[in-house]
Order: C-alpha cells, then sequence, then structure tokens
C-alpha cells in the first residue's frame, strides 16, 4: 500500500495555534507513512482554556521509545526469538517494533505457513528464509510472538510452552483462559510478574483485543483515581483490525467507486468504501456481536474487576489502520474535567489532543504509525450530576498499540 499526500493542519503550541503545519512522507519500506511534525517532534503539548498540557516527551521518530525500553538489538546474550505469522501486517509490525525498540535477540526465526516457507526476508542486514511453522519449530525459542490467528495459537501455543517457550499471543485464543495473564504494560504489568525468561519455564500470555488496549490505555488513569462503575463504548474500527488483505481492498474499492465500477467485495462481502458498517464479527445470543463482547470481559479481567458495568458498539470504518473510540465513563467518586486532563496528561503512553479553541482533537491519521494512544474531547457528562460523568475521544494506531507494540512491551517485561 502506498499512500502519498501532503496536508495542513493547526498544531497547538504552548498557547497559540500555529496553522497550516505541512505534514511530510517518511518511507518505511515499501510504503510511505504520513507523519505530523507536531504529534513528533519534541514535547507533546495540548491547550484547553489557555493552559498547556504537557503529556511526555517523545522521540523526533516516526514511533516513540520509552525511557525504560530496552535498547540493544542484536546480541550474543539475547534470547532466541521467534516471529509466528511474519507474513502478516502484524508480524511485519512485530519486526518494525522490534527494530525501533531495540530489542535484544541472539537469533529470530521467521516463521510461516507451508505456502510462504522458502522465501527470504532482510531483517537488519541479515537475510532470513522464512520457516514452515511445524511443532517442532519452538526447539531453542525462548520467546515467541503469535499473529497467526486463533486456530494456529491454539495448535501450538500450548506445544511452544511445553518445550520451554515463553507466548506471547495476540489472538483471542487464550484471553479469557485462567491462568493466563492478559496484559497491557501500562495498566497491569504486576498480572504477569512471575513469568520471566530467568526462571527458565515456558508460558502463555495473550496480548488483548486492540479496541481494548486502546480504550483502556485512557480509561484505566481515571479508573485509578476515581474508579469507574460504568463505561458506554462506541468504536470506529479500522481495516487494518482484518488484515493486510482487507487494507488492500479499502485501497482498491476506493479507486473503484471513484472510478464508478462496481467495487470488489471480497474481505466483508459489501462496499467498504465510502461506508461504515457493524462490526463483521459475529452476532452471539445476546445481541452484542463477538468485538464488543471482547471489550466487556476483558475490560473486566485486566482491571480484576467483575463489577464494572461495560457495553460496547462497534463500527467498521473506512480507515487505513488506526481506530477510535468515544468512551462514556461513570465514576464512584467525582471527577472533574480538570483533574482529569491533569491525570491523562501524565499516564504513560498517552498524548493529550484537546484544542476546544481550534476544534483540534485526536484523529486516526495524527495516530497512524505511532506509539501513543491519543485522548482528547475531555468534557463533564451534562446527563450526570455532581462530577460523577466525563465524556473522552481517543484514537490508536490498531496495528501498533494494539497488537505489535503490546506484544513487544510484554516481552521486554520478559528480561
Amino acid at each position: 500500500m502506498a499512500v502519498s499526500m501532503h496536508c495542513s493542519q493547526t498544531a497547538v503550541v504552548g498557547s497559540a495555534a500555529v496553522r497550516s503545519v505541512e505534514v511530510g512522507v517518511v518511507r518505511s519500506g515499501s510504503r510511505k507513512v504520513c507523519f505530523s511534525p507536531f504529534i513528533n517532534a519534541g514535547v507533546r503539548h495540548s491547550v484547553q482554556n489557555g493552559k498547556r498540557f504537557i503529556a511526555g516527551s517523545v522521540s523526533a521518530s516516526s514511533h516513540t521509545k520509552r525511557s525504560g525500553s530496552v535498547r540493544m538489538g542484536y546480541t550474543e546474550s539475547g534470547p532466541t526469538v521467534a516471529i509466528v505469522g511474519v507474513t502478516g501486517a502484524v508480524g511485519q509490525e512485530f519486526l518494525d517494533v522490534l527494530t525501533d525498540r531495540d530489542f535484544p535477540y541472539r537469533d529470530i526465526k521467521m516463521l510461516a505457513s507451508k505456502r510462504s516457507a522458502g522465501q527470504k526476508m532482510s531483517f537488519e542486514g541479515k537475510e532470513y528464509v522464512i520457516e514452515e511453522l511445524t511443532e517442532e519449530s519452538f526447539k531453542g525459542v525462548e520467546i515467541a510472538l503469535f499473529s497467526a490467528g486463533g486456530s494456529i495459537s491454539k495448535k501450538y501455543g500450548p506445544l511452544a510452552a511445553a518445550q520451554g517457550t515463553i507466548v506471547v499471543d495476540n489472538s483471542s485464543a487464550f484471553r479469557m483462559d485462567e491462568g493466563v495473564p492478559l496484559v497491557v504494560p501500562e495498566v497491569n504489568a504486576d498480572a504477569m510478574s512471575h513469568i520471566k525468561l530467568s526462571n527458565k519455564k515456558g508460558a502463555l500470555i495473550a496480548n488483548p483485543n486492540c479496541s481494548t488496549i486502546i480504550c483502556l490505555m485512557a480509561a484505566t488513569p481515571l479508573h485509578r483515581h476515581a474508579k469507574v462503575k460504568r463505561m458506554v463504548v462506541s468504536t470506529y474500527q479500522a481495516a487494518s483490525g482484518a488484515g493486510a488483505a482487507a487494507m488492500a481492498e479499502l485501497e482498491l474499492q476506493t479507486k473503484e467507486v471513484l472510478e464508478g465500477k462496481e467495487p470488489t467485495c471480497n474481505i466483508f462481502n459489501r462496499q467498504y468504501a465510502f461506508n461504515l458498517f457493524s462490526h463483521n464479527s459475529p452476532v452471539t445470543g445476546n445481541g452484542y456481536n463477538e468485538e464488543e463482547m471482547k471489550l466487556v470481559k476483558e475490560t473486566r479481567k485486566i482491571w480484576s474487576d467483575n463489577d464494572v458495568k461495560v457495553t460496547a458498539t462497534c463500527i467498521r470504518v473506512p480507515v487505513m489502520r488506526a481506530h477510535a473510540e468515544s468512551i462514556n465513563l461513570q465514576f464512584e467518586t467525582p471527577l472533574d474535567e480538570e483533574k482529569a486532563r491533569e491525570i491523562l496528561s501524565q499516564a504513560e503512553g498517552l498524548i493529550v489532543i484537546d484544542d476546544r479553541a481550534g476544534n483540534n482533537f485526536p484523529t486516526p491519521l495524527e495516530v497512524s504509525k505511532k506509539d501513543a494512544v491519543a485522548v482528547g474531547r475531555i468534557r463533564q457528562d451534562v446527563s450526570q450530576e455532581g462530577n460523577h460523568g466525563l465524556d473522552i475521544f481517543v484514537c490508536g494506531d490498531q496495528i501498533r498499540k494494539g497488537a505489535a507494540l503490546n506484544a513487544v512491551q510484554i516481552a521486554e517485561l520478559l528480561l
């Protein structure tokens, strides 16, 4: 997918709005990624009612490296890492994130299906041959990052763990299994504190669903302060959540519709370009689809709170790779919007974009290929009395923080 574009936007720096900041294009492999100098450079700022809120310092690259991340790359003392599903969108992003965060490794095994076996892949200046995933693939592998679908995870995840490999799985296969930690490192890293490479024991760790991760990155800091009693989430989910084929089809459909042609509908069996529809996951007996129920169940597990009330409506929108979510929160104790903005501005992994005067708030384009989740539209819920309710709007890159980055952050905690 090649996207080449320039546009202008409002950048909020200090207390002044600087308009017509050109958005540049950076090439990543064969891809072009639109980036905003405001979002990437220096310190993150947002302005609300003339006040500046700083959400943490970041690098000037297209990705953020946390000061706490491991900075080594190839090293003889590092673990052997396997990437399962390396040819997929998330599999490729695993490699990008490993490089961006200088994750230490001694060797990397590129694993995929039989049809991809034998293909060559270059990573950090070295050529690798993709191997077919088999039951013998995990000998000597210490960490395996899985993103090849639930059926593959169910078959090979336990086999790998039995051979001493710590598996970080991006599918839904093990998320709700008792005894399998479901982890967002900024939220509940303690859930996996008993699992370390130094233990020399295999284990399974589950990566939450992308919409859950993005939601809880913003909701959790507020939950810690005032305890969330009820959360209502509406998601606007990108094509990337359905894989590289869906992204390609969205691009193809857009061209076809603009040319007056009948759109190709192989992935969703309906027009996606210039349209939106209820999330394509199966609808369950209670009327919720599986994506919505993931948000309900995973939130309760991650927060260790079976009493929190969560409801969700998940919608697929014609955006390439970043999800947006509208979140309404009801709190046990009062929390005003100024305090909420302060809490969010200090939270790890978040940036606050909340410029009412300039009508500038988070967008999927601004967070695409970025590590941080953006939060804005921070306002008191006028339907609730006594500062017990807030509305916020968040955007996060589905492939990155919603999948690959979160998994690699989990792997960092193992070291």
